[in-house]
């Protein structure tokens, strides 16, 4: 099951508290006192690691609760402090507050880290307060509580290669021929209901994660069929691929369907149209395929591809021009944060 948005609340463990004891021991008159301090309590902290893609996994618990402090002992034992609760979430997670709706981390890398919910401290033994004036204390202080807040989850996916278009367009057939993963493939618009990544291995030492997006639809960008639900996902992803139906399942014009779905991630993010973009005429066994990429391309003004997912034609050199694409991207990004010299 796929979940990109969760909602828990997480508290960190209670401080143990201090105890109150004094040394009893034969043939020691005056012993003193001897109470140990608590142990702290556990906090909650999210982790982004690779390999999980999903946030089910803390979608079945609503609460997520460290472990407590023990209360410290006699004999100055001090008590055990509690474990921290480690929660791993998919890289690309956005951690907000829920209440204050305020960004905590953006874990965008696998191993990031961040600590929701400090453990409360464990209060102090009777020890703690002797003094030259004060030798036979009888306080100590409680454990505090942990912090306590309420989360919302949210995963935006990280993928070098975007691929969008309309529902039926090819996306999840090209991804399934190109790279590992199998989403569903049939012939019904809205197949995909969730996003779904692969690696697109060229050779040893060439590969990019590309990401298949549900299909988009006019006024996704409101929430209409399942793009505005998905649509942030694309804004992960380096570079787009927009892939065009010649013969779309609804009879409309190719052209202006194009021109619709660059509109409606325009409205969602005006950045997502600045963004690098391989346009890509699918279907080239249809007849009308290539009177359409010769039409994109004039409007265009600039190469326009023609491919085939079932047939596999042209599969390999929308592979390398992918990847030259995300070459010249990293050179400029590159340029654009020049490096010091040192000395």
């Amino acid at each position: 099951m796929f979940v990109d948005e969760v909602e828990i609340f997480v508290k960190g463990g209670r401080g143990g508290d201090g105890c109150v004891s004094f040394r009893r021991e034969k043939y020691v008159p005056k012993g003193g006192p001897d109470g140990g301090d608590g142990g702290d309590g556990g906090s909650v902290i999210l982790v982004a690691q690779e390999g999980v893609d999903s946030l089910a996994a803390l979608a079945h618990r609503k609460h997520w609760i460290a472990e407590d402090g023990e209360r410290g002992g006699p004999a100055l034992c001090h008590g055990r402090s509690g474990n921290d609760l480690i929660l791993t979430v998919p890289p690309g997670t956005l951690v907000f507050d829920k209440t204050h709706n305020l960004l905590l981390k953006d874990l965008s890398r696998p191993g990031d880290r961040v600590v929701v919910a400090r453990g409360g401290k464990g209060g102090k033994g009777n020890a703690a307060f002797k003094s030259p004036t004060n030798r036979a204390p009888r306080e100590a202080t409680p454990g505090t509580e942990g912090e306590a807040r309420h989360l919302r989850l949210e995963l935006r996916l990280i993928a070098d290669v975007g691929l969008v278009g309309k529902p039926n367009a090819g996306k999840s057939t090209l991804l399934s021929r190109m790279t590992r993963a199998r989403p569903k493939v049939a012939n019904y618009p809205f197949t995909t209901k969730h996003p779904h990544l692969g690696r697109v291995v060229l050779d040893m030492e060439r590969s990019f994660v590309m990401a298949d997006i549900p299909g988009l639809i006019e006024g996704a960008h409101r929430g209409a069929g399942l793009g505005h639900e998905f649509l942030r996902h694309i804004q992960r992803s380096g570079i787009l691929v927009h892939l065009v139906e010649p013969e779309p399942y609804d009879g409309t014009d190719p052209i202006t369907t194009y021109r619709n779905i660059r509109f409606e991630l325009e409205k969602f993010d005006p950045g997502l149209i600045t963004r690098p973009e391989i346009v890509v005429v699918t279907k080239a066994d249809l007849p009308s395929a290539e009177r359409v990429r010769q039409e994109l391309q004039n409007i265009l003004q600039k190469p326009v591809l023609k491919i085939s997912a079932v047939t596999g034609e042209n599969l390999n050199v929308l592979a390398e021009t992918i990847w030259q694409t995300l070459t010249d991207q990293r050179s400029a990004q590159s340029a654009t944060f020049p490096k010091i010299p040192i000395g």
